[in-house]
């Protein structure tokens, strides 16, 4: 038995096609963390690409009341207080973009405004709603390394 393919048969399959592209690239699921699957050699519960006990920086280009954004490492340093380092993902919550700046206490992603506070990442402006996940960092003298 032969079956014949009809026009309607090529939209519908085609149009289902593209439906499923476009739930695919919108996210589909309502969750606006971003956060896609990884296969890469990305540490899964940091986020970070970089290897523990990588020296990220030094203490001294790190203000205090501000921070400084590693961007290949994707991990922001912050020292809210002299001697305190605190490090966060560098990536927003929101859409996944690299934050941009740190500057009056907060951690800054110029992509939609999101603000986070350098003390602890919690959310100082939205559209995010979720904190920036802490990293892990050690301070040895000087050097500024990941956990």
């Amino acid at each position: 038995m032969t079956t014949s393919t009809t026009r309607r048969t090529v939209l519908l399959a085609t149009g289902a096609t593209g439906a499923a592209a476009l739930v695919a690239a919108c996210g589909g699921g309502g969750d606006d963390s971003g956060s896609a699957p990884t296969d890469s050699a990305t540490d899964r519960e940091t986020g970070t690409s970089a290897p523990a006990g990588q020296e990220l920086g030094s203490t001294d280009e790190i203000p205090v009341g501000g921070g400084k954004i590693f961007k290949d490492e994707e991990v922001v340093v912050t020292q809210p207080e002299q001697g305190q380092f605190k490090a966060f993902s560098a990536i927003c919550t929101h859409q996944r973009c690299t934050v941009a700046s740190v500057s009056d206490g907060t951690i800054n992603c110029v992509c939609h405004g999101s603000k986070f506070r350098i003390a602890d990442g919690s959310v100082a402006n939205g559209p995010a709603t979720r904190p920036l996940p802490a990293e892990r960092i050690t301070v040895e003298g000087e050097s500024v390394r990941l956990a």
